[in-house]
């Protein structure tokens, strides 16, 4: 199971960013990588392609490793940690250690 996936509001632990909050865009699993929104922001330059569109320098958001995310848990609205409970199902669940919600 994914320890981050899309849509998870997620707080920054490390790095330039740190202690900003964002959503999860994209989760890139084989090289433990997501993209969040509005953080880990870098310049681009991009071509003028086509007469509408300008060219220059524009903010794009590049990738962050999952190890310097923690989740927030919903509730309290705090990164939290937390564990995995598997169901009567076989299906799996994200639990925060601090609150046993689900997350």
């Amino acid at each position: 199971m994914l320890r981050i996936k899309k849509n998870d509001r997620v707080m920054i632990i490390a790095g330039k960013d740190k202690g900003k909050i964002g959503k999860v865009l994209k989760v890139f699993p084989r090289i433990e990588r997501a993209i969040v929104e509005n953080i880990n922001l870098v310049k681009k330059a991009k071509r003028k392609t086509r007469q509408d569109q300008k060219g220059g320098f524009v903010d794009i958001e590049a990738p962050i490793h999952l190890s310097n995310l923690m989740l927030i848990d919903k509730r309290t609205n705090q990164p939290t940690r937390f564990g995995v409970s598997v169901l009567k199902d076989g299906s799996r669940i994200r639990i925060s250690k601090e609150t046993g919600e689900v997350i």
